[in-house]
C-alpha cells in the first residue's frame, strides 16, 4: 500500500464525482487504504445524508477492497507528538484530521487529500500532488 485516501476523497468518489476517478484509477494499483477515522466519517455521512441506502451500498463495495487502517499506541504517539508541536505553534487543526496524518506517517503513506491548507502544517507527512 502506498496511499491513505483522507474523507474528501472517498466521498466523492461515492458520489461518483468526476475528478475523482481517473485519480482512483492512477492510484488503486499501488495501493490504497483509509484510516479508521475516515471509515467513521463517511459512515457519519451515510447515516445523516440523503440516499442513505444507495450510498452505504456503493460504501461496502469499496471497503470490500480497501484496508481500513486502526489506530495503535505508535499511530497514538505520533498524534500526540504532532498535535503539541501544532499547539507550540498556535497552528492547531481538527483532531480527527491530526489522527489521520499521524495514522499516513506511522505507515509510511502519502496522504491524498484536498485539504492541503491543514495537513501542509505537518512535518513528515507526505502529500499527494495531483498531476
Amino acid at each position: 500500500m502506498t496511499y491513505l485516501v483522507d474523507t474528501d476523497y472517498v466521498a466523492d468518489y461515492l458520489k461518483g464525482r468526476s475528478h475523482v476517478l481517473p485519480l482512483f484509477k492512477r492510484l488503486v494499483p499501488e495501493g490504497i487504504g483509509i484510516s479508521i477515522i475516515t471509515f467513521a466519517e463517511v459512515y457519519e455521512g451515510i447515516y445523516y445524508g440523503q440516499q442513505r441506502s444507495h450510498y452505504e451500498k456503493s460504501w461496502r463495495v469499496f471497503l470490500q477492497t480497501t484496508p481500513v487502517l486502526g489506530i495503535s499506541r505508535s499511530i497514538a504517539k505520533c498524534y500526540a507528538s504532532i498535535r503539541g508541536d501544532l499547539a507550540r505553534k498556535g497552528q492547531l487543526i481538527d483532531q480527527p484530521d491530526l489522527f489521520i496524518a499521524a495514522t499516513a506517517i506511522e505507515h509510511n503513506l502519502t496522504l491524498v487529500t484536498r485539504n492541503l491548507k491543514d495537513f501542509d502544517r505537518i512535518p513528515d507527512l507526505k502529500l499527494y500532488q495531483a498531476r
